[in-house]
């Protein structure tokens, strides 16, 4: 793949990305401080609370927590895709090689969206549209953000089917999206994000409703691509283990706040959360067959009323008084990893 940003879209003065002062020396995308709030009948819900990470070149970020924990939101934050109304941007910073994304008029940030950040949505049936054929769909892009004739975007496009394992991609590039499986409609999707090769793709929940042998094909397709175009990754899951072989580092939510930022080998090995030990702890094994799942007693806060001091407390093993009204900040942990517990030299050691 050529290399677009360098050639025609930095010099071309009808670009509006041409004007800004990117820092190629800088990191590829820092979120600092992100928070995202939506006000409902029943009052304002913190979804995202000043959530912070750094992705580099070619690095898979996996961003890990259950339903509600506000990874979907710090992932159309960052793409500028959120609904708003009822969703605002109320704090932090979205960097993107130096600039601030949250800064850029519409406008400008339709293009980052277009040229340098993809994201691919976790139901591809309900993204493509339904009455073109993905062949169409895909050309499409290369024919708004790259003026090309309808001949060679249809000719990238089956080039791109092909990069992503389209069987027959020249005679599927006519077929419509309920034509394919779910495996292939996944991947026309990766193709989708792929095709304007931007720097970072995010991946939202990209193996949900897949069957175990898709998923994997589909993840290893993921990491492939990644690793060959040196991408920055940022993978959005509830699955511990969908990200176990892929992930660099994990950033690991609750409730909105990021509570454990650390290498993806410490985070399996010796969590400093007591939210990430709950969450390993509860995966079932084939060495404990036969004993009880465990599971996380209680239920995740109510955004709008969340607990006092740590949201986690309440459903805490490792709870004290102090936790009930002192939030704690991201503690500096040795080594560099981060987490969100005033006592996390007792989980790790526990």
């Amino acid at each position: 793949m050529s290399n677009v940003h360098s050639d025609t879209v930095g010099t071309d003065p009808r670009n509006p990305l041409a004007r800004l002062a990117f820092d190629e020396s800088a990191p590829l995308l820092e979120v600092e401080d992100l928070e995202v709030e939506f006000r409902t009948r029943d009052g304002v819900a913190h979804a995202v609370n000043k959530v912070s990470f750094t992705l580099e070149a070619g690095q898979t970020l996996g961003i890990l927590g259950e339903s509600g924990c506000g990874k979907s939101v710090t992932a159309q934050a960052i793409m500028g895709i959120l609904d708003t109304p009822p969703a605002r941007i109320t704090g932090g910073e979205v960097r993107y090689r130096g600039v601030d994304l949250l800064k850029l008029d519409e406008k400008v940030r339709r293009r980052v969206r277009a040229d340098r950040i993809a994201i691919i949505f976790q139901d591809a049936l309900s993204s493509l549209n339904p009455v073109f054929t993905v062949g169409w769909q895909l050309a499409e892009l290369f024919r708004q953000h790259r003026q090309m004739s309808r001949a060679d975007a249809r000719r990238r496009a089956v080039e791109m089917l092909e990069m992503v394992g389209i069987p027959a991609a020249k005679e599927r590039a006519g077929d419509f999206p309920h034509q394919f499986s779910g495996g292939m409609r996944q991947r026309v999707m990766i193709a989708m994000a792929l095709a304007l090769e931007p720097d970072i793709i995010i991946a939202d929940e990209p193996t949900t409703a897949l069957d175990v042998t898709v998923q994997a094909q589909v993840m290893d397709l993921l990491a492939t691509l990644q690793r060959e175009l040196q991408l920055g990754l940022i993978l959005i899951t509830h699955d511990m283990g969908v990200v176990a072989d892929v992930a660099d580092e994990i950033c690991v939510m609750y409730a909105g706040h990021a509570v454990e930022r650390a290498d993806v080998y410490d985070i399996y090995e010796r969590p400093a959360h007591p939210y990430t030990k709950a969450l390993l702890e509860s995966i079932p094994r084939i060495d404990q067959k036969g004993q009880s799942l465990t599971a996380i007693t209680g239920l995740p806060p109510v955004l709008v009323n969340p607990p006092p001091g740590c949201s986690f407390h309440p459903r805490c093993t490792f709870a004290r008084d102090r936790c009930t009204h002192d939030e704690p900040p991201l503690y500096e942990l040795p080594g560099g990893r981060r987490s969100a517990c005033h006592f996390w030299e007792e989980v790790l050691e526990s």
